[in-house]
Parts: structure tokens; C-alpha cells; sequence
């Protein structure tokens, strides 16, 4: 019975030694548990930290060169052509002739016209004298100086048909694209496409600048553009215009014209750089980074940490500043900004920084 009675005991003591390491390692997987939980919890960001610094002023847009003057020219008149005077890259000027329409029935017409009108004139001078002497009514005179008349105009309008057998440069500039050749046929209705002329001499760079930028540019103003393609040379423009409206995106379109070089170092379709400086060198502005900002800077809200939580703030934005931005209201110098991993943010989410 002794022996019955300590065996229980000690398988007691074991079974309570096996409940006790239990209750243990449960409590620690728990603890393990609430721990990975928490840290789950947490949205990893990076930071950054409000600061007030001097800023440039100056500021940069980039745009693609456009010619001052391009066009694209058709047939006036029906015919064939015989000669092209021109090829593509050639230099020609305004008043040129780069092709030649066969004009043997056109050169016919204008000597029937020509022969017309002197015979006209003609008869209008002797009518003339013979209503002096009494030899003619006013109204036979009338009629002579009505065909004469009638005459010059039909001989005028033939003239320019002639002189539309020579197609001539209306702007000077580089032939960019030939349409025709010898033996094409050419019409006035519809209109057969011969020549694009580029005139490259003067450029004009588009760009685009925000609201706060536009503020301080003013038309006549010079700016320096730089050339992708030319990295070490710098041209001179001038804003010739300033948008008075936004686009859709809110910027400005801005147009700096410039002065090409004699080599015409230039061409249309390059990308340019236009740089625009402040009449006040630097400043001192409290910024955050571009991207602290939740969607967009016009959204005028940033996450700020506090307590280790995502605290949701409304600030008053000023100036872009290439990628930082101004903050005129709603932050302090030291405040800790969010600027990636606002996505996964709500107002009191818990956070862990990364490093």
C-alpha cells in the first residue's frame, strides 16, 4: 500500500511538473506572439526632418526646340512638273524658285491676253480721238474703255498664271521634305503637298513652370538655355510668352525665343533646358522633401511622427522648389516628416522608422 501510495505521488509531482513547463512555454509563445503582432502592426517609413535653410531661388524647365517659322506648302495650280531647282537640306530664300510647272499652254494664253489688250487699248485710243471730233457717241467710248478694261484684268490674271509655273520659297529656310519629282502631276483641287520649309535662324523653346515660378517672369526678360546635345555651350533667349492661364496640369506654358548660331548648332525637336534666375540670389525658407506630401502638394497635408503613430497634419504650401517645397504654416524647424510609406497610413497608425 506504502509503495501504491508514493508511486501516485511522484506521477503526481511529474504531471504537475509537465503542467507547470507547460504553462511556461505557452505564456512565452504568447508574449513571442504579442510581440511579432506588434511590431506587424507597424508601418515601415522613412523620414525626414523639417529644417529652415537657404534656398536658390533660381530654377530650371525643360522643353523641346520648335522653329520660329515652319510651313508646309501645296499646289496653287494644276500641271506637270518639268524641273526641281531644290533637294532636301538645301538652304533657300524667300522669293526662290525650287520648281518649275510645264507651262506651254499657260505661256499661250498669256500671249492671247496680251494680244487682247493692245488691240483693245488700241481701239480705245482711236475711239478716244474720234469722240473729240464728234466721230463717236459717249457711249461707243464707254464701251471701248469697258473692253479695255476687261482686257488688262484678263491679261493680269494670265500673267500670275504664268508666274505660278515657277514655285517659289514664300520663307526662307531648309528645304526639310521634298514631295515632288520630275513628271509628278500636280494639282491646285485638292492640293498636292511640294515642299516643308524650316527656318531654324531663331528657335523657340516651350516649357512649363509652376505657379509660384511664373510669379517672378516677365516677358522681354533674357534667360540662359542649354542644349542636351551641346552640354558645354549656353545660348541667349528671351521670354517672348507667358501663358495667361494654367493648363490642365496647373502649370504655365512659357515660349523663350533664341538666336541660333551660324553653324545652326540647333534644330528643331531637340530637348533644351531653359534656366531662369531670381533677382533674389537666396533665402531662407523652412522646406520639407516633395515627397512628404499625402498625393500631392496641392493637397496641402503631410504625415508628421509623434509618440511612435502616424500624426495627420494640415499645412500651407509655398514655393516648388525643384524637390523640395515651402511651408509657410503647420510645421515647426525639428518636426519629423513621413516621406515614403504614407500609402499605408491613417491618422494614429503606429510606425517603425527605417534606418
Amino acid at each position: 500500500m506504502k509503495k501504491i501510495i508514493i508511486t501516485v505521488v511522484i506521477i503526481a509531482v511529474t504531471l504537475g511538473a509537465i503542467a507547470l513547463v507547460l504553462t511556461n512555454n505557452k505564456k512565452e509563445n504568447e508574449a513571442k506572439i504579442a510581440v511579432v503582432a506588434e511590431k506587424n502592426a507597424a508601418v515601415s517609413v522613412r523620414i525626414d526632418t523639417v529644417k529652415t535653410q537657404e534656398i536658390s531661388l533660381d530654377f530650371s524647365s525643360n522643353g523641346n526646340f520648335e522653329p520660329v517659322q515652319e510651313l508646309k506648302f501645296s499646289a496653287e495650280k494644276s500641271g506637270k512638273i518639268t524641273k526641281v531647282l531644290v533637294k532636301e537640306g538645301d538652304y533657300v530664300s524667300v522669293g526662290q524658285t525650287l520648281a518649275i510647272v510645264r507651262s506651254d499652254a499657260i505661256n499661250v494664253s498669256a500671249q492671247n491676253a496680251n494680244a487682247v489688250y493692245q488691240n483693245a487699248a488700241s481701239d480705245y485710243s482711236r475711239f478716244e480721238n474720234a469722240f473729240k471730233t464728234g466721230g463717236v457717241t459717249k457711249q461707243q467710248l464707254d464701251q471701248a474703255k469697258l473692253a479695255m478694261v476687261n482686257a488688262k484684268s484678263n491679261l493680269t490674271q494670265a500673267n500670275i498664271n504664268v508666274g505660278d509655273t515657277r514655285i517659289k520659297a514664300p520663307i526662307s529656310g531648309y528645304i526639310n521634305a521634298k514631295y515632288i519629282e520630275v513628271g509628278s502631276i500636280v494639282t491646285g483641287m485638292p492640293a498636292t503637298q511640294l515642299f516643308d520649309i524650316v527656318n531654324v535662324s531663331r528657335l523657340k523653346l516651350k516649357v512649363n513652370v509652376s505657379e509660384s515660378q511664373v510669379a517672378s517672369l516677365k516677358v522681354g526678360s533674357a534667360t540662359n538655355v542649354k542644349a542636351s546635345v551641346y552640354p558645354d555651350k549656353t545660348f541667349s533667349g528671351k521670354i517672348t510668352f507667358i501663358a495667361s492661364k494654367a493648363d490642365e496640369s496647373l502649370n504655365f506654358p512659357v515660349e523663350i525665343e533664341i538666336a541660333n548660331n551660324s553653324s545652326a548648332d540647333l534644330k528643331a525637336g531637340m530637348y533644351g533646358t531653359a534656366e531662369f534666375a531670381s533677382n533674389r540670389q537666396k533665402q531662407s525658407l523652412k522646406i520639407v522633401p516633395r515627397n512628404a506630401f499625402v498625393g500631392s502638394v496641392s493637397s496641402n497635408q503631410v504625415f508628421v511622427i509623434e509618440n511612435g503613430t502616424a500624426k495627420l497634419k494640415t499645412v500651407t504650401a509655398g514655393r516648388i522648389l525643384g524637390d523640395q517645397v515651402e511651408i509657410l504654416d503647420g510645421l515647426n524647424d525639428g518636426e519629423t516628416v513621413i516621406i515614403t510609406g504614407q500609402i499605408n497610413l491613417q491618422d494614429g497608425t503606429k510606425v517603425e522608422i527605417i534606418k
